[in-house]
C-alpha cells in the first residue's frame, strides 16, 4: 500500500464547480504527491502560481475541495515521484500538466523542449535528446496548454438542449456524410465571413439547407477534440488539419470556435457547439463524431510531456512488457492507450457520456477501433469497453461506427464487432473501385480483369459474408456495412477518376505518405487535360460516368451509405491522398461550382430520393433467397441474372470476363415498387434483356442511368419484362418494377 493511502469516497474526476468553489480529482496511483496549480498572468507577461496539495491517494485518485475558485480559472496538475524511464515511470514535477478530464483549455503548446520531460535542445518543432537520460528541471507552464475550469450546468442552463431534440434516425434511413467542420464551410459564399470555418458556420442555414436537399440525414465530423499539431509538421509550417491527435477528451476544439466564442472563453465554446448539434436537430439532422480513443498526442517515447505521460506512463500507455519498458504502438502514432486499463476504459467511458449528454450528439465513429477492444490476448469483441458501449444508458441508443482495424497484431477485424456496431466496410471500397475502375484500366490495355462479379455483387448485397456472422447469426443485417468508396484519407471522387498515382508533394514527406493501393483510373491521362481538345471531351465524359457508377454503387447497395463532402460535386485535392496537414483551399471545400459539378450533385439527390422514396433499397435483415410474406413463392427477395435476364449458374460466378449483371430486389411493403439495377462493367455496349419475363403483373420504368444528364421524369421510359434494351458500356441503370394499375 502507498504510504499515504487512504481508502475514502472521492469525487468525481476533473474539476467541478461548486456553490462556494470547486471540487477536484485525478489518477495518479504511481506518484508520491500530486499538486493542483492555480495560474494566473502576472501582468508583465508571465505567470503567477499557487500551488494546493492534493489528498491521497484514494485507489490511485488524489482529491481535494479548494474553495474561492471560480470559472475561468486556469489550472493544471504538477507530479512528484519517481523517475526511472527504464520501468516506464516519468514523473517530473517541472511538467505542468494538462488535467484528463479537463471540460477548457487555454493557449498553445509551442513545441519548446522546456515541454518535454527529459533534457531535450533544439528550436520548435525539432528537438532531441536522451528520453531515457535524466529528467529536465525546466519549468513548462509558460510552454504548454492550461486547463480552464468551466461552468457546464451554467452553459446547459442557457443553451438549448441537444439532447432532447435528436432525429433518431433508423439504421435503414441512414445517409452518412462525413465533413470537416472547417473545410465544409470556409469557402461557401452563403456563409458570413466571421462563422467560416466554424461550429456555427455548420450549422448555418445555407449549410444546413444544402444537407438537407443533398438527402443525407447524418454528419459524421472529422475530430473536434481539442488536438495538437505534430512537431514534424510544425518544422514544415503545416498543421494537423484533420484533428487526430488529441490532448482533450471532453474539450470542443476552440480552433473551430468563432473569434467571438474564443475571446470569452471555453464556456462559449462549449455553448456554440451545443446550439450547432441543437440547429442540425432541429433540420432532422444527426451528429456523429469521429473519436480518436487509441492514442494521444503525446507520440513516442521521445515525445513531450503534456499530460498522460506525467500522470502515470504505465498506467495510460500500452507496453511491451520487456525491460526497459518500451511502448507498443498498434496505431502507428507513437503510442497506444491501453485499453486492458480501467482507468483508460474509464476515461473514454466518461468523455463519450460527456458528449452524449451535454453536447447531445447521435453517436460515435471510433478510429481504429480494434485498438479499443484489445485484451491481454489481442482483439476481444467481448471487450469490457465495448461490452459497455451496448449497455450504457447514454449510450446505448446512440449509433456506433468502428473504423475495424489498426497496425497491430490481428489488426483488420472488419465484420468482428458486436451488435449494434456498424463498420467501415474497406471490402467494399476495395471491390467497387476494382470493378469499375483498375480492372477497366486493364481491360482497355489487354489485360484479364481482376474478377467478374461475384465481389461486386456479394457488396451490393449488403456484405453477409463479413456481417452475416453473429450470436444469433444474421443479427446485425446489412445495415452493419457502411458502405463507402471515398473518406477523408485517400482519393476523392474526383481524383479516383484523375490520377493514377498520389501527388502529395504539398505534404513535404517525399510522397512516402498515404497509400499506394488506390484502385484507381486516369482515364488515360494524369490530371486534368487541355479544355476543347475533342479527346479531352471525351476522356471528361467518360470520367464523369465513371463517378456517376461509383456514387450510384454506393448509395443503392444494401447497406447504410456515406459520402464524403464534396464528393456530389466532383471536388478535387489535386491528387493529394493524404491531405491531413493541408488546412487550405486543397482540402477545403470548394462551392464554385462548373455546370458538370452542378449536373453531377442533380444525379446525387436524385440517388439519394430514389433510395429514401423506395423500401427496396432500405432493408434491415440479410437477403435469405427466399419468398418474402405474401409474394409469389417461386419469386426470391433477391434474384441475379445475366444479360440474357437468365438466373447466373455457379460457373458464371467464377466467370472473370461476366462483367454485366442484373439485381433484382423485391420488397415486402405493399403497393411499393421493386427495383432493378444493371450495370455493364465492359468496354463495348450489351444486348440486355430485362430479368422477369413471365412475371405479368409488373411493368418496368427507367428511372435513373449514369449515361449523361441528370433524367427528368418526362425521359423514364416504360418497358415490360423481357424487353431488350441496349446497355451502354460502363453503364449503370436503374429501374422500377410497379404493380399494374
Amino acid at each position: 500500500m502507498h504510504p499515504g493511502q487512504q481508502h475514502v469516497a472521492t469525487p468525481p474526476l476533473g474539476v467541478h464547480v461548486t456553490p462556494d468553489g470547486i471540487t477536484v480529482a485525478v489518477a495518479a496511483p504511481r506518484a508520491d504527491a500530486v499538486d493542483l496549480c492555480l495560474l494566473d498572468d502576472d501582468g508583465t507577461g508571465g505567470l503567477t502560481e499557487r500551488r494546493v496539495e492534493l489528498r491521497g491517494p484514494s485507489f490511485g485518485v488524489w482529491w481535494a475541495r479548494v474553495p474561492g475558485v471560480r470559472p475561468g480559472q486556469r489550472y493544471g496538475f504538477r507530479v512528484h515521484g519517481s523517475w526511472n524511464p527504464a520501468r516506464g515511470l516519468l514523473h517530473n514535477p517541472a511538467k505542468l500538466l494538462v488535467d484528463p478530464y479537463a471540460r477548457g483549455l487555454a493557449g498553445t503548446f509551442d513545441h519548446a523542449p522546456q515541454a518535454y520531460g527529459y533534457v531535450a535542445q533544439g528550436v520548435p518543432g525539432s528537438v532531441s535528446g536522451d528520453a531515457a537520460g535524466a529528467a529536465d528541471p525546466r519549468d513548462s507552464a509558460p510552454h504548454v496548454p492550461h486547463s480552464v475550469v468551466v461552468d457546464v450546468a451554467a452553459v446547459r442552463e442557457r443553451t438549448p438542449d441537444p439532447a432532447a431534440n435528436r432525429p433518431a434516425v433508423a439504421w435503414s434511413d441512414t445517409v452518412l456524410y462525413e465533413a470537416h467542420v472547417r473545410g465544409l464551410t470556409m469557402l461557401h459564399p452563403g456563409v458570413p465571413d466571421e462563422l467560416r470555418g466554424t461550429y456555427r458556420g455548420l450549422a448555418h442555414p445555407a449549410v444546413v439547407e444544402h444537407l438537407v436537399r443533398l438527402g443525407v440525414t447524418t454528419v459524421e465530423l472529422l475530430p473536434v477534440h481539442a488536438a495538437v499539431d505534430e512537431p514534424h509538421l510544425v518544422a514544415k509550417g503545416l498543421t494537423n488539419y484533420w484533428g487526430y491527435n488529441t490532448l482533450g477528451y471532453f474539450v470542443p476544439d476552440a480552433r473551430l470556435a468563432t473569434a467571438a466564442a474564443r475571446d470569452a472563453g471555453p464556456g462559449a465554446v462549449l455553448a456554440e457547439v451545443r446550439e450547432a448539434v441543437h440547429a442540425l436537430h432541429e433540420a432532422g439532422i444527426e451528429v456523429v463524431l469521429d473519436v480518436v480513443y487509441n492514442h494521444t498526442c503525446e507520440a513516442g517515447a521521445d515525445g513531450p510531456t503534456l499530460s498522460w505521460r506525467g500522470l502515470d506512463n504505465v498506467g495510460y500507455y500500452l507496453h511491451d512488457g520487456g525491460s526497459p519498458a518500451r511502448l507498443f504502438d498498434t496505431t502507428g502514432c507513437g503510442n497506444t492507450l491501453d485499453f486492458r486499463r480501467p482507468r483508460v476504459v474509464q476515461l473514454a467511458l466518461d468523455s463519450l457520456r460527456y458528449w452524449a449528454d451535454v453536447v447531445g450528439v447521435d453517436g460515435f465513429r471510433f478510429d481504429l477501433a480494434v485498438t479499443l477492444g484489445r485484451s491481454w490476448d489481442g482483439f476481444d469483441p467481448h471487450h469490457p469497453f465495448l461490452v459497455t458501449l451496448q449497455a450504457d444508458p447514454s449510450l446505448a441508443n446512440l449509433k456506433m461506427i468502428a473504423e475495424p482495424w489498426d497496425l497491430g497484431p490481428g489488426g483488420w477485424q472488419t465484420g468482428g464487432f458486436p451488435a449494434p456496431f456498424a463498420e467501415w466496410n474497406d471490402r467494399f471500397r476495395g471491390a467497387v473501385r476494382q470493378f469499375w475502375l483498375s480492372d477497366v484500366a486493364g481491360l482497355q490495355a489487354g489485360h484479364l480483369p481482376h474478377e467478374g462479379v461475384g465481389d461486386m455483387a456479394t457488396r451490393l448485397a449488403g456484405s453477409a459474408d463479413l456481417f452475416g456472422h453473429s450470436d444469433p447469426p444474421l443479427l446485425r443485417g446489412p445495415v452493419a456495412s457502411i458502405n463507402f468508396v471515398t473518406a477523408h484519407d485517400g482519393f476523392t471522387l474526383r481524383d479516383l477518376v484523375t490520377y493514377d498515382d498520389k501527388h502529395n508533394e504539398a505534404n513535404g514527406e517525399h510522397g512516402r505518405d498515404g497509400t499506394s493501393d488506390n484502385r484507381s483510373w486516369n482515364h488515360g491521362l494524369e490530371g486534368d487535360g487541355l479544355v476543347g481538345l475533342a479527346d479531352t471531351v471525351r476522356r471528361e465524359q467518360l470520367r464523369r460516368r465513371s463517378m456517376r457508377n461509383l456514387l450510384a454503387t454506393t448509395v443503392l447497395a444494401a447497406g447504410t451509405p456515406m459520402i464524403t463532402a464534396g464528393d456530389e460535386f466532383g471536388r478535387s485535392q489535386g491528387g493529394n491522398n493524404n491531405a491531413y496537414c493541408q488546412d487550405n483551399p486543397v482540402s477545403w471545400v470548394s462551392w464554385d461550382l462548373a455546370p458538370w459539378q452542378r449536373d453531377l450533385l442533380e444525379h446525387t439527390r436524385t440517388l439519394l430520393a430514389l433510395r429514401r422514396d423506395n423500401p427496396a433499397l432500405r432493408v434491415d435483415a440479410f437477403y435469405r433467397g427466399r419468398p418474402l410474406p405474401g409474394d409469389e413463392p417461386t419469386q426470391p427477395d433477391l434474384s441475379w441474372f445475366d444479360a440474357a435476364g437468365e438466373p447466373l449458374t455457379r460457373d458464371d460466378w467464377q466467370d472473370p470476363s461476366l462483367r454485366t449483371l442484373q439485381m433484382l430486389r423485391r420488397t415486402p411493403v405493399e403497393g411499393s415498387e421493386h427495383v432493378l439495377v444493371a450495370f455493364n462493367g465492359t468496354l463495348h455496349p450489351v444486348e440486355l434483356r430485362l430479368a422477369g419475363e413471365g412475371n405479368t403483373d409488373r411493368s418496368f420504368r427507367r428511372v435513373w442511368t449514369s449515361l449523361g444528364d441528370a433524367m427528368p421524369a418526362s425521359q423514364r421510359v416504360e418497358r415490360e419484362p423481357g424487353d431488350f434494351v441496349v446497355l451502354d458500356a460502363l453503364s449503370f441503370v436503374v429501374y422500377l418494377a410497379a404493380p399494374r394499375g
